[in-house]
């Protein structure tokens, strides 16, 4: 007689981090709207632990506007897709604002100089 094992019991599956990486860029995306004239799109780095994954993220971002809000729109966003789509556990989001976009100073940007 063949017993049936449970679908939970048969195996596993592991969400490699470039994955974990584009859902957590995509995110982004979603949470701050529109990409700032002249700026690039959110970039995400993740590392994947088991079932958890620390996410750091890129972003350029318009000003004036709410940074610390948009910022917290992300890491919510993040979270919840993470959570949502590959059932994952967020420990960290950490953000790093490259440059703010001014509206009013077209052609130039307010990125720190390295």
């Amino acid at each position: 007689m063949t017993t049936q094992v449970a679908p939970g019991e048969r195996g596993s599956t592991r969400i490699a981090d470039r994955v974990v990486s584009k859902i957590a860029a995509q995110a982004a995306r979603e949470a701050i709207g529109t990409v700032p004239e002249g700026g690039s799109p959110p970039h995400a780095a993740a590392t994947v632990d088991e079932a958890r994954a620390w996410v750091h993220i890129s972003l350029e971002l318009g000003y004036p506007s709410d940074i610390g809000g948009q910022c917290a729109a992300v890491r919510r966003q993040v979270t919840h897709r993470l959570r949502t789509l590959a059932d994952m556990e967020v420990p960290e989001v950490a953000l790093q604002v490259e440059r703010l976009h001014s509206v009013h100073t077209t052609g130039t940007d307010l990125g720190r100089t390295r």
